[in-house]
């Protein structure tokens, strides 16, 4: 954005100042303007179910975005002066990321819920990474925030250390991971239609990380081969979903080679949480995705050919070894870890890792945050 548009953009927020708030209104946003998403997403299916009359806004970065909106949400452009307007008019902001607005109304109210629990360190814990610009607006943010969410003791105390704020923390449990609790069948079907693979059909869904100097060398899980380990030791025919981050997403078919049926790409597919529930088994290697996944009970394993390397970012809040999911260091380790998997082995580890940090999801997070915005709609 040209220091010209920022000017504009600064003048429409002080003019927002004058504008009256809209006790019905509130606006969601997802990652900067992705589509109907994570938490937002969650915590707005709720509402639209319950039938209140308040009027749903979601900020969207392009028209893409936008036609991933369910009826009764309504989009709005994330660049453009519509948000500030939108922002300046409502009575409840939520969101998953920073928000960057410069004012907020004192009758005016921010639910941030951020976006995964942690494995790499975060917010003041990773400043020097982060740099003075970031941790200024973070700090700004925060002073705006009215509730900030937790899934867990632990992560609490991360909050309350490292997040620049000192308000309420409500440990009510993850939104986007009450599917994982409550199941969602929908999500199933759905993803095999996409990819036009029968029901019977199990999936594992491979998710890795983002590099900050865009490397996929740590990417190369041979998955032909562990296609293969996986009907051996499970049974039935089992297909890879590839999933890799947007930044590396032209590298996708030099990685891999996709036949639809046994390997196929889902890198562009739209929403993360629908594959994720309607795998049968995640591989990882750094992602929060994978604290999510393993509410399911379902196997979650990481395939990590670069852990030392990826530590010198921001380091770590767990020894790595600790973490319960069975972790691989090469090809040959991860067939092994899938056709030797004891899952009551599995199960136990990963119920004392939950219980050690006063895990707290129990599926009804998005109820108890729409409680609290519809509460603050009159």
């Amino acid at each position: 954005m040209g220091i010209v548009n920022k000017l504009f953009m600064a003048a429409c927020s002080v003019v927002g100042l004058a504008l009256p708030v809209d006790k019905k209104k509130v606006v969601f946003s997802s990652y900067f303007g992705r589509g109907y998403s994570d938490n937002s997403k969650a915590i707005a299916e709720v509402m639209l179910k319950r039938g209140t009359d308040a009027k749903l806004y979601w900020l969207c970065k392009d028209e893409k975005e936008a036609a991933t909106l369910p009826e009764g949400v309504i989009p709005c452009p994330y660049n453009s002066p519509k948000r500030i307007f939108a922002l300046s008019t409502a009575r409840v902001w939520v969101d998953n990321c920073r928000k960057y607005e410069r004012f907020k109304k004192k009758n005016q109210f921010y639910l941030q819920t951020w976006h995964g629990f942690p494995l790499k360190r975060i917010e003041k814990d990773a400043v020097d990474a982060l740099g003075p610009i970031y941790e200024k607006g973070a700090i700004r943010d925060s002073k705006k925030i009215d509730l900030l969410t937790s899934n867990s003791a632990f992560y609490t105390e991360v909050m309350k250390r490292c997040f620049w704020y000192d308000g309420e923390i409500a440990e009510v449990g993850t939104p986007r991971n009450d599917v994982f609790i409550n199941g969602d069948e929908g999500a199933y079907a759905k993803v095999r239609d996409f990819f036009g693979l029968s029901r019977e059909r199990k999936l594992l869904l491979y998710a890795p990380t983002f590099r900050a100097d865009h490397s996929t060398e740590a990417y190369r899980l041979d998955a032909k081969r562990l296609a293969e380990a996986l009907e051996g030791r499970f049974g039935g025919g089992w297909t890879i979903l590839i999933r890799l981050h947007p930044n590396v997403a032209a590298q996708s078919k030099e990685l891999f080679s996709y036949d639809g049926q046994t390997i196929a790409d889902a890198t562009m597919y739209p929403d993360m949480q629908e594959l994720l529930c309607a795998s049968d088994i995640l591989i990882t290697d750094y992602s929060s995705s994978m604290f999510d996944f393993a509410l399911s009970k379902k196997p979650c394993f990481r395939f990590a050919l670069d852990v030392a390397d990826y530590m010198k970012d921001r380091n770590f809040y767990f020894d790595f070894g600790e973490i319960p999911f069975p972790a691989a260091y090469s090809n040959d380790e991860m067939v092994a870890l899938v056709e030797g998997f004891d899952e009551a082995l599995y199960s136990e580890n990963r119920s004392r890792f939950y219980d050690s940090l006063a895990f707290c999801e129990d599926g009804r997070a998005s109820e108890r945050c729409a409680d609290w915005i519809i509460g603050k709609l009159s």
